[in-house]
C-alpha cells in the first residue's frame, strides 16, 4: 500500500484507512528508528481552554500514540473518589445501596498526588483516606402556606444535594488543604429526596483510584479525537451552484466571496465540518470536490469531570505514557541481556 497522509472519502466508501507507513517515521539500512524526525514533525496547538474543557490538535503522530493519549486519560489518571459508606440510618426510599452507588459518582475536589494508595488490608488514615459526613433529614417547614404545593418550599430539606456532603479533615488534612478545601466539585448534584420523618446519616470514605478499577474514578467526562478534514475544490464553484454548495456543510466551513463579479465557493474554516457526505449527494458537484481527512492531524477534546483541570490531566497523561514506555524499554533491555 502507497504511503498516503490523507483518509479517502467517497460517497459509498472510505479509503486508505490503513497504512503500513506510519506517519514520519522511517526505519533507515541498520533499523534505527529515527526519533528526531517524529520530534520535529509533532506538534501540539491549543484552541480552547476553560475549567472544563480544552480542545487542542495534536499533529504528526500516529493514530496509536492519540489513541494511547486518549485511554490513559479516561482510565488510568487516579483521582480520589468516595469508596465506601458506612450507613448509620437511612429511612428514605431509597436502597442503601443504591445511594451508595449515587455517592460514589460524585466528582471530588482533591488532588490525587496529595494521597497515597491504599491497600485492602491497610487501616484508613489521613494520607489515604479523605472522610464525608452526611447527616440530614427533612421536616415540615413552618413558614409555608396551607395550601402550598412547592416541596421545596413546603418541607425543609426535601432534596439531598452534593452541597450537603461535609468534609470531616482528619489529621493534618485541614492545614494541608487550607487553600483549597476538599468538597464536591458540583454543590447542585440531586442525591435522594425526603419527606417529613426521612432522614440520611452516614459517614463516607473516598479513596485513590483509577478508571480501569471503576468508571467513577475515571477524571473525565470524555476524551474523544477526530481526523481533521480536508475539502478540496478541485474546480470553481459559482453563481447559485456556490450557494447550494455552502448548505451541503455545517455554518462556517464553506464561504461565498465576489471575485471580479462572480460568487465563487471558498472553503475558510473546514474543522469545523463533520464530513457527513451531503455535498457527494449532488450530481452537479461530481468531479468538483474531494473530501479527506488528514491521517496525522487529531483534534481533541477533553471534557474534565472538574477535578483535575484539563490541561493538568493532558500533562499527567504524557507523564504516564512516557513511564510506560520506559517500563517498555526496561523490560526488553532485561530480556536481551539475559540472551
Amino acid at each position: 500500500m502507497s504511503k498516503s497522509t490523507n483518509v479517502k472519502i467517497l460517497k459509498d466508501q472510505v479509503l486508505d484507512v490503513s497504512t503500513n507507513d506510519i506517519p514520519f517515521t522511517e526505519f533507515d539500512s541498520t533499523s534505527e528508528f529515527k526519533i528526531d524526525e517524529l520530534i520535529n514533525k509533532l506538534k501540539i496547538k491549543i484552541w480552547k481552554v476553560s475549567p472544563l474543557e480544552m480542545e487542542f490538535d495534536l499533529i504528526g503522530v500516529d493514530a496509536s500514540i492519540a489513541n494511547a493519549l486518549r485511554r490513559i486519560l479516561i482510565s488510568e489518571i487516579p483521582t480520589m473518589a468516595i469508596e465506601k459508606v458506612y450507613m448509620l440510618n437511612n429511612t428514605g426510599v431509597i436502597q442503601d445501596e443504591v445511594l451508595s452507588q449515587r455517592f460514589g459518582l460524585v466528582p471530588i475536589k482533591a488532588d490525587p498526588r496529595e494521597f497515597s494508595w491504599k491497600e485492602d488490608n491497610e487501616d484508613p488514615t489521613d494520607q489515604n483516606t479523605i472522610v464525608f459526613k452526611l447527616n440530614i433529614g427533612c421536616k415540615f417547614n413552618p413558614d409555608a402556606g396551607k395550601d402550598e404545593k412547592d416541596p421545596k418550599v413546603k418541607y425543609i430539606n426535601s432534596s439531598v444535594y452534593s452541597s450537603h456532603l461535609k468534609w470531616d479533615p482528619k489529621g493534618d488534612q485541614a492545614e494541608r488543604f487550607a487553600s483549597s478545601p476538599i468538597k464536591p466539585v458540583h454543590d447542585d448534584i440531586l442525591l435522594a429526596k425526603l419527606r417529613p420523618g426521612q432522614e440520611i446519616v452516614c459517614e463516607l470514605h473516598c479513596q485513590k483510584g483509577i478508571g480501569r478499577d471503576h468508571a467513577k474514578f475515571s477524571p473525565v467526562a470524555t476524551a474523544s479525537y477526530r481526523l481533521l478534514p480536508d475539502i478540496i475544490i478541485t474546480k470553481e464553484i459559482t453563481g447559485d451552484d456556490a450557494y447550494k454548495f455552502q448548505k451541503c456543510f455545517p455554518e462556517g466551513v464553506v464561504d461565498v466571496v465576489n471575485e471580479n463579479g462572480k460568487m465563487v465557493a471558498k472553503v475558510v474554516n473546514p474543522r469545523k465540518d463533520t464530513v457527513s457526505r451531503e455535498v457527494l449527494r449532488h450530481e452537479e458537484f461530481d468531479g468538483k470536490v474531494k473530501l479527506e481527512r488528514v491521517r496525522d492531524h487529531f483534534i481533541f477534546n477533553i471534557e474534565s469531570t472538574g477535578a483535575i483541570s484539563p490541561p493538568e490531566l493532558l500533562h499527567m497523561a504524557i507523564e504516564i505514557l512516557a513511564s510506560k514506555c520506559q517500563t517498555l524499554k526496561h523490560s526488553i533491555s532485561s530480556l536481551l541481556e539475559k540472551k
